[in-house]
């Protein structure tokens, strides 16, 4: 075994190579851009080294890696994980690189040739077609729409693009290959049948440098958005004793066909509604993958130390019949994303976490802390939250409990969304699909945030508690106490908030901490009073709101104005606004005003029109891109575009401006809502 190994990564895959490494008596060297120098893998290894050029960076690597005296490299997944050039670099350097061979990377990292490769083995593939061999179009008429179109060299989902005529081919090649080139360097694409909503089933395998293959079972990755996995388990409900053996197999073909070393997974998509399940190959990922903690927790076996010790020229410790697969363990992944808005990657600083500590057969691999800032850089996965039990049932029901104990607050994230996700009666019984969470998406967000409106205890609570800061700012005089204080009867303080495109009007009369009465929206009053709340010093703590004697805890933080509340894995960012600012941020301009934001942090890939230029209703203005994912910013309403305040390969903030459109008449449109955030009130009635 190494006695120093390098982890070419960051975030909770870094912590998570960081753990075992310790375990095994090994030294941990970490690697930190500039905006990850406070990071919690900085901290948790036994040495870091600065990138002045971030993780991409591989000959800083490979220096720190030299400079440290680290024998290996692990470099996680993603990144590095699948650079073959890096892979040769570390072996011309006499570092190890823990993973397969680069010859093994380049074969299954190039889906064409993969598909070639594990097709002559004997492995069933999917119709489709490939550049330079095919013309795209013609290989999509032949395997028949709808098609998949997807990056070659890609991976993680991004840049596959369903065409389901040829009239939509044209678009979703040219931003298939704009993606590629983006993520992958390499704007090579492939074609294949699309299959409706099947199994996304992998299995993972192990080989050695000894001829040695096993697979560790199955995996379930069906439960996607915009081709990306957010739950994945192990077991598949679907997945029998003879279906696992035959897919299996399969699997070790297709290590064998490359020579594979290492820890890698082979994905399939099957059909769900036929037959004996018939299962076809799609991509092998030659990496750890993200969901590796689910077969760790049925297996009992730690993936990370199999990959050193087979690295290190080691023997794998047991064959295919000795592994065994125990309970079910099922993995949810918290991102930093609106689901109520189409999934779009959102950012921020985390002001306050919780996270569930101790819970029986529960685990929580996540790379974020109080202060974390979530940028357009990196991925949005924030951490991984995964439970195990001894049948299905309990895990998901372990699961969902841990879920409900992880607060996130000053980024939104999708807890919420995957709580109602676990709910979903398809999902409970088994019955999955690539295709639930579309076909389900409005009942699933229902479940995640309600009907409509925001909750009476909410609005309260914020409503409460930016009252309380009020009071806390006055002086010794008492006339400057803002309790509402006249002859008579107290009066009412107005705060007018919203809070994911709702709004509400709260009326506060009284002290907090001592006595007060709150009204929403003209309902009748109800006594409220409140404690905890948030540290005059930190901005966050616990408030517990009493209504009419109905106490609600809630994590709360404040910053710039904006209340943070979070319960039961929901949170609210609560804004207070000017009456008639309504604080709509839908990520685009609304008809009648002609101011177009963007609907996330990210940068501005291509600027699609020109100043002056007339546009119609829903065309393309501008096409931002965050973490990979591209965002098309269309048109409000007809007209002439007024003002294009940013250029291609600019960053831009959520809700920054990107263009006014004015109308027919080119008049001017109206100003732009405030940003909000002044923590405005409106007080009604003398002090």
């Amino acid at each position: 075994m190494f006695d120093t190994v390098l982890v070419a990564n960051r975030g909770e895959i870094a912590l998570r190579v960081i753990r075992t490494l310790r375990r095994l008596g090994v030294r941990s060297v970490a690697v930190y851009s500039d905006a990850d120098a406070g990071a919690r893998h900085v901290r948790a290894a036994d040495a870091a080294v600065r990138l002045p050029g971030g993780y991409l960076d591989a000959e800083g690597v490979v220096a720190a890696a030299k400079a440290t005296g680290a024998l290996a490299v692990h470099p996680g997944y993603g990144f590095l994980a699948e650079n073959t050039a890096f892979a040769r670099r570390c072996q011309q350097e006499g570092l190890v690189f823990v993973g397969p061979p680069p010859e093994a990377v380049e074969a299954m990292g190039d889906k064409i040739r993969a598909k070639e490769t594990v097709a002559a083995a004997g492995v069933p593939v999917v119709p489709g077609g490939a550049e330079p061999a095919d013309d795209l179009a013609e290989a999509a008429r032949r395997v028949g729409f709808p098609v998949l179109v997807k990056p070659s060299a890609g991976g993680g989902g991004k840049g596959m693009l369903v065409a389901r005529s040829p009239e939509e081919l044209p678009e979703a090649v040219e931003s298939a290959r704009r993606t590629a080139q983006a993520a992958f360097g390499d704007a090579t694409l492939l074609i294949e049948r699309y299959v409706a909503d099947p199994r996304h089933i992998e299995i993972q395998v192990l080989a050695d440098a000894h001829g040695n293959v096993v697979h560790l079972g199955e995996r379930e990755c069906s439960l996607q958005r915009r081709h990306q996995k957010i739950i994945e388990e192990a077991p598949s409900p679907l997945v029998d004793d003879a279906m696992r053996s035959r897919m299996g197999a399969d699997a070790v073909r297709a290590a064998r066909a490359v020579g594979y070393v290492g820890a890698g997974t082979v994905e399939f998509i099957v059909s769900g509604d036929q037959p004996g399940h018939p299962a076809f190959f799609i991509e092998m990922n030659t990496r750890l993958q993200v969901e590796h903690p689910v077969t760790e927790m049925v297996t009992g076996l730690d993936l990370v130390e199999l990959q050193l010790r087979v690295a290190a020229g080691e023997r794998l410790p047991l064959t295919q019949d000795d592994v065994r697969m125990d309970g079910h363990a099922v993995e949810a992944r918290v991102y930093a994303e609106d689901p109520s808005r189409d999934f779009l990657p959102t950012g921020g600083r985390v002001l306050s976490l919780a996270e569930p500590e101790g819970e029986p057969g529960v685990r929580v691999d996540s790379g974020i802390q109080e202060g974390t800032v979530v940028g357009s850089d990196y991925d949005p996965m924030l951490s991984k939250v995964i439970a195990w039990g001894p049948d299905r049932g309990t895990a998901l029901r372990r699961l969902d409990a841990a879920l409900r104990a992880t607060t996130v607050l000053g980024v939104t994230t999708n807890i919420a969304f995957l709580r109602a996700l676990l709910a979903d009666p398809g999902v409970v019984a088994g019955d999955l699909g690539t295709g639930l969470i579309e076909r389900r998406l409005g009942a699933l967000l229902d479940g995640a945030y309600g009907p409509g409106g925001l909750p009476a205890d909410v609005v309260s609570a914020a409503a409460l508690i930016l009252q309380d800061r009020l009071a806390g700012t006055a002086g010794d005089d008492p006339w400057d106490v803002p309790d509402g204080w006249r002859l008579g009867e107290p009066a009412w303080t107005t705060w007018p908030l919203s809070a994911r495109d709702e709004t509400a009007e709260v009326r506060v009369r009284g002290l907090p901490r001592r006595a007060a009465s709150v009204a929403v929206d003209g309902a009748t009053p109800a006594s409220a009073r409140l404690a905890g709340g948030p540290d005059a010093l930190t901005g966050r703590g616990d408030a517990l709101v009493t209504l009419d004697g109905l106490t609600s805890r809630f994590a709360c933080a404040v910053s710039g104005g904006t209340v943070w509340l979070g319960r039961d894995g929901r949170t609210w960012a609560v804004t207070p606004h000017e009456p008639g600012d309504r604080g709509d941020r839908a990520g685009a301009g609304r008809a009648g005003d002609g101011v177009v934001r963007s609907p996330m942090p990210g940068t501005v890939l291509l600027v699609k029109v020109v100043v002056g230029e007339r546009v119609t209703e829903g065309q393309p203005l501008l096409i931002v891109e965050a973490m990979k994912m591209e965002h098309t910013v269309t048109a409000p309403s007809d007209g002439l575009v007024a003002e294009l305040p940013v250029r291609a390969g600019q960053p831009v903030d959520m809700d920054a401006v990107l263009a006014v459109v004015h109308d027919e008449a080119g008049e001017s449109p109206a100003e732009p809502a405030p940003e909000g955030g002044t923590g405005a009130a409106t007080v009604t009635g003398g002090s």
